[in-house]
């Protein structure tokens, strides 16, 4: 978890040492891994288990009906099985979704068509996840319905360089960043990769604008990591999980990175800079 976590939860009388006792186990991209670090927790008898992304949601999830499972990612928790019903869960797991529905993948789409209005091969990266690899199915329909190419790139065991070479290669005009945590950890090296080949992307999080990334359309990183604290929080106070609404996000923003886009050659249209918050 992002340390912003752990200061929403010390800002509420919670401090790691004292008064709160915290196991971190990391598949570092073995998602292989995740069934025996999700049991490794459950035999711990933890109060609450957070999981992010739905890979390892799931393994928490098979390992343990009945502690109480704080979720996190961008994913279809009620398709997936891991919840009943948005606003009655009716099991172990709740906690916070990125996005209304799905990834916002048509919006992204449609805001590299605006800023690049010649684009239509688009590159799509994501990592080697089979819950972020879920992402394209939603990323094809809307790129079907703007008349799009869609470009898959896996990153298989962090070769970024070997993507961006295949992203180039596959002559892309520009560049989707799937919503990943991965690429959050990451991002130095996909800004990067992006800047050399002087690809126009979208990113998931203001973060990555603030790096130097083109652009990004979400909501607000921190507030999310706020929202999974206020979930632990009214667990060990007793609440139960079947009856805590799954929370998903209601305002989204536009980050633009002027630097970088004069960098790249990009005129951006007035009525694009209007609605976007503007990073320099």
């Amino acid at each position: 978890m992002d340390a912003s976590v752990f200061d929403a939860l010390r800002s509420r009388g919670y401090v790691e040492g004292q008064n709160l006792v915290v196991e971190r186990r990391y598949a570092e991209g073995r998602t292989e891994r995740l069934a025996a670090l999700a049991r490794d927790l459950v035999a711990a008898k933890m109060d609450v288990i957070v999981a992010v992304g739905s890979v390892a949601i799931r393994a928490v999830a098979a390992a343990s009906s009945s502690i109480p499972i704080v979720m996190f990612g961008n994913f279809d928790p009620i398709a997936l099985g891991l919840v009943r019903s948005l606003a009655r869960p009716g099991g172990n797991v709740t906690g916070v979704l990125i996005a209304p529905d799905g990834t916002l993948a048509g919006k992204k789409l449609e805001l590299l068509r605006e800023v690049v209005p010649r684009a239509t091969r688009i590159g799509v990266l994501f990592p080697d996840d089979p819950g972020v690899r879920s992402q394209l199915g939603e990323i094809e329909k809307a790129a079907m319905s703007l008349g799009l190419a869609v470009l898959p790139v896996e990153v298989v065991q962090r070769d970024y360089e070997r993507a961006f070479a295949a992203l180039v290669a596959a002559r892309s005009d520009a560049l989707l960043v799937a919503a990943s945590t991965h690429f959050v950890a990451d991002r130095r090296q996909v800004i990067d990769g992006a800047a050399k080949f002087r690809l126009p992307a979208i990113y998931e999080w203001r973060e990555h604008v603030q790096d130097g990334g083109l652009m990004a359309y979400s909501t607000s990183l921190p507030s999310l990591y706020i929202r999974i604290a206020d979930y632990i929080d009214r667990i060990f106070d007793g609440a139960r999980p079947a009856e805590m609404a799954v929370e998903q996000p209601s305002k989204f923003d536009l980050f633009v990175n002027l630097k970088t886009a004069k960098a790249l050659g990009l005129t951006l249209p007035r009525s694009f800079l209007m609605r976007a918050e503007l990073i320099e």
